[in-house]
């Protein structure tokens, strides 16, 4: 199972980023799909989540109405749209894919397939 991160960068503050995340070696459609980060000298947190049908998505207050996760069975791949950009979501983010959504939303430890990461720097 191959989950690969994309299109993180430097960004100004208030600017938009769009990662994507593309799986490979696993049924994509029957997983629920998350976006979590770990920002420098901090523990790893939850960002946002979406369900294997897309019919339920949850994110953490800290990025709720500016960030918006969906995906696309068709190309195995997660997205997750990022506007208003802080420099406090300065982070590296990953994708995760686990058997429960429940999960998902409730660990950021333990998940059954991460990705490796992509970079993204908020500059003030």
């Amino acid at each position: 199972v191959q989950l690969v991160e994309s299109g993180g960068g430097l960004v100004q503050a208030g600017g938009s980023l769009r990662l994507s995340c593309a799986a490979s070696g696993l049924t994509f459609s029957s997983y629920p799909m998350g976006w979590f980060r770990q920002a420098p000298g901090k523990e790893r947190e939850f960002v946002a989540a979406i369900s294997s049908s897309v019919t339920s998505t949850h994110y953490a207050d800290s990025v709720k109405g500016r960030f918006t996760i969906s995906r696309d069975n068709a190309k195995n791949t997660v997205y997750l749209q990022m506007s208003s950009l802080q420099p406090e979501d300065t982070a590296v983010y990953y994708c995760a894919a686990e058997d429960y959504f429940a999960v998902l939303v409730t660990t950021s430890g333990e998940l059954k397939y991460w990705g490796q990461g992509t970079r993204v720097t908020v500059s003030s």
